[in-house]
């Protein structure tokens, strides 16, 4: 089985955010990467796909960031946390 989660490290301990599907001592091997700076796990290999088409103009993007209120940082977080 291999699955991927979020875990914090705390006093030398990593504490996963949600309950794992493993049994009590049962040996797992662990690989390691910062979430905050994997860019390329925000995204699905269709979503990476379909932006080698995109022809979105600076002008475009200029006036989609104008109408964000607050945090723009915030406003993606939220995009996300509605995928998930």
């Amino acid at each position: 089985m291999q699955k991927s989660f979020e875990a914090v490290y705390e006093n030398g301990v990593l504490r996963p955010l949600a309950p794992l599907p493993l049994a009590n001592a049962q040996r797992v091997q662990v690989t390691i990467a910062d979430v905050d700076s994997d860019v390329a796990a925000y995204f699905d290999a269709t979503e990476w796909e379909a932006s080698k088409h995109d022809d979105i103009s600076l002008q475009e993007v200029r006036a989609s960031l104008s109408s964000i209120e607050g945090s723009l940082s915030d406003a993606v977080i939220a995009s996300r946390e509605e995928r998930f």
